[in-house]
């Protein structure tokens, strides 16, 4: 099972290849939109925002948190893991239920050029 350290990596390698992408990638992720990305098997969600095609983690909540993010995930460590490691496909993982990704309709068309 994916550590708490390995899970913030993960993410913070999530948002460096966001940064670092060019074009339709990069659009799609250039919003200014609140994020949680909640690790079911370890009971915990990150917090933060998703700006200027980054991640910025803000907090680290146990359990569920306080305020619904306007662009939510949620999957186990491993399966974080493993997507970001290139070792899982998200259009997969997220079709088959694995991951849960919840947003607005607008958002939700301009995330699927990340897939």
């Amino acid at each position: 099972m994916a550590t708490i350290e390995e899970c913030r990596s993960a993410l913070d390698t999530l948002s460096d290849n966001m940064a670092g992408a060019g074009g339709d990638v990069h659009d799609a992720a250039a919003l200014d939109r609140s994020l949680s990305c909640r690790v079911t098997d370890l009971d915990i969600t990150f917090v933060g925002r998703l700006r200027d095609g980054r991640i910025q983690v803000l907090d680290t909540v146990e359990g569920p948190p306080a305020e619904k993010a306007q662009i939510r995930l949620a999957m186990t460590g491993d399966d974080l893991v493993a997507m970001v490691g290139g070792e899982l496909n998200f259009a997969k993982a997220w079709g088959s239920g694995r991951v849960r990704l919840e947003a607005g309709l607008r958002d939700l068309v301009r995330l699927r050029k990340l897939l």
